[in-house]
């Protein structure tokens, strides 16, 4: 059973920078895409980025586009959030997810899509 865990998140100041890290454990071989979600308080879970398995091909939200970097240490089997010029409207906690099936990137942006999921990491940003 693939297990996911993510790291980093944090308190940092707006216009700051934050580096997630989701570690995933069991049954790693079989992974695909690989996404990054995130949930503010009274907010639905939304899409912020995936990646597939060879690392090519990403995708971004709008939201995080020029900002947010998604990469991945397949040997390592570790998938990374890099977040620059943070902003208080990111505040949210970051959920990491996979899926073993290999989905067209231009899916990946829909949670269903995702066979597991991590317990997530709080990000706050402060003004």
């Amino acid at each position: 059973q693939v297990q996911l865990v993510e790291f980093g998140g944090g308190l940092v100041q707006a216009g700051g920078s934050l580096r997630l890290s989701c570690a995933a454990s069991g049954g790693t071989l079989s992974l695909q895409i690989m996404g990054w979600f995130r949930q503010a308080p009274g907010k639905e879970r939304e899409f912020v980025a995936s990646i597939t398995r060879s690392g090519i091909g990403s995708s971004y939200a709008d939201s995080g586009k020029g900002r947010f970097t998604v990469s991945r240490d397949n040997a390592n089997n570790r998938v990374y959030l890099q977040m620059n010029g943070l902003k208080p409207e990111d505040t949210a906690v970051y959920y990491c997810a996979a899926t073993a099936k290999d989905y067209w990137l231009g899916f990946s942006s829909s949670q269903d899509r995702y066979d597991y999921w991590g317990q997530g990491t709080q990000v706050t940003v402060s003004t």
